[in-house]
């Protein structure tokens, strides 16, 4: 393109981002809003088809009344000739088939981030109607901020019924397909459960559930292995959500994912309280823990007392009575008297 072709005389393209079974998607430049924008030219066989053309711009209307952290935003819709064209977000990362490529398996923490961020997109989009119905890696995009953004909505609904899905074409990959819907059965939000589990699924494996190429393979395959006898380390309540995601039958899967998802994240133990004793149980055993204490007290005094008075000093004896001095008959019988009471008294 070499930045001269232009999509609906405002979209000028830069460059291929990607191909696909449904078009190839250009870096563009939105020329009024001075923007980097996705552009996704059609492919001349989805162009021709008569079917997707009638509601192909209707559908994409649709999409860009979604507004959501994790949804690549759809800004315009139309048609430069006879070509189609949607003008999207531009999403600056890689998709998930690419991080797959390069790391295989991720840590059980990081794929079930992943995936919560998909989920949560999803809800937003079937809370207003829509299902995306082409789930898979190649989809999903990562930034580098670490923010996961769903692409192609409206494109895969558009394509429905049409000669490119009798062709298997829009499809995808097959192993992401939901069972009902490789049936031509009505495809409701589980179809899009299912996907999103089987991309967990290889998020936390390294492979997908099956290893299907066509839809004949879809429906000849064998029972899904369970994730933990391929990634032991993952853990049962996130291997149990992943599984039920993949159940055949649409009624089995959760109807919540994203809060499934939630409830799986890593957590410390909680630690349990001590069971609450009945009113009158705490009031006897208060009653009977005071009357310990004060025992306690009331035999360290005694204790303490009794070990206090061995050790005081015994008191001195107390002194004998020192008696009068006796009187005398007379004047020199007294003196007699005095003097020897005081030689006898007089040293104490």
């Amino acid at each position: 393109m070499g930045g001269t072709s232009v999509a609906g005389g405002r979209y000028r393209l830069e460059r291929p981002l990607g191909h696909g079974a449904m078009g190839t998607v250009y870096l563009a430049r939105d020329s009024e809003l001075d923007r980097p924008v996705a552009v996704k030219l059609l492919s001349d066989a989805a162009a021709g088809d008569a079917g997707l053309r009638s509601r192909f711009v209707r559908e994409a209307r649709l999409a860009a009344r979604l507004s959501h952290p994790n949804i690549v935003s759809v800004f315009d819709a139309g048609e430069d000739g006879d070509r189609l064209y949607i003008v999207m977000e531009h999403v600056e990362g890689q998709t998930l088939a690419e991080v797959l490529a390069r790391r295989g398996r991720l840590p059980a923490d990081e794929a079930r981030g992943l995936a919560l961020q998909a989920a949560r997109g999803l809800a937003h989009a079937h809370a207003a109607g829509l299902v995306h119905r082409d789930i898979k890696p190649q989809n999903l995009l990562l930034r580098a901020d670490g923010t996961l953004k769903i692409a192609d909505f409206g494109i895969a609904r558009a394509a429905e019924g049409t000669t490119l899905t009798q062709a298997g074409t829009v499809l995808g990959t097959a192993a992401y397909l939901a069972p009902e819907q490789a049936l031509g059965r009505e495809v409701t939000p589980a179809a899009d459960v299912y996907s999103l589990g089987a991309v967990l699924y290889e998020l936390l494996t390294g492979r997908p559930p099956l290893e299907v190429h066509s839809l004949d393979d879809l429906a000849k395959a064998k029972p899904v292995p369970p994730v933990r006898e391929l990634a032991p380390e993952v853990p049962r309540d996130l291997e149990d959500v992943v599984m039920r995601c993949l159940a055949r039958n649409p009624d089995y899967r959760p109807p919540h994912l994203e809060r499934e998802l939630a409830r799986t994240e890593t957590a410390p133990p909680t630690q349990r309280l001590p069971a609450a004793r009945p009113a009158g149980r705490r009031k006897l055993w208060l009653a009977l823990a005071g009357a310990a204490v004060l025992a306690a007290i009331i035999l360290a005094v005694t204790l303490t007392g009794g070990h206090s008075s061995k050790k005081q000093e015994a008191p001195p004896p107390r002194p004998s009575a020192v008696p009068a001095i006796p009187h005398g008959a007379d004047a020199q019988q007294q003196a007699r008297n005095i003097a020897a009471w005081l030689r006898r008294y007089s040293g104490r």
